[in-house]
């Protein structure tokens, strides 16, 4: 089974490009099978990673970042994959 894990912050004005150095930065007790990170107006950073693991498995995950660099707090999800097309 595939899990993936959803991380996106909102980076405080001005601190995008802090706050994408910084989850780029971010090392995991484990690797994950893939990790992909994205950008979106708003200066808000999405960083996806794919386990091969039960959805209800521990995986680590990324860290909240320093409150200063954030406008709100990580917002996190956990999906189990449906397939491939």
């Amino acid at each position: 089974m595939t899990v993936a894990l959803m991380w996106e912050a909102a980076a405080a004005p001005g601190r995008g490009a802090e706050l994408l150095a910084w989850v780029r930065e971010q090392r995991l007790a484990a690797e994950p099978v893939r990790r992909e990170t994205f950008t979106a107006p708003g200066d808000r950073v999405l960083t996806i990673t794919w386990w091969h693991a039960p959805y209800e498995a521990e995986l680590p995950e990324f860290p909240e970042p320093d409150e200063a660099m954030i406008r709100r707090p990580v917002h996190r999800w956990r999906f189990e994959s449906a397939g491939v097309e």
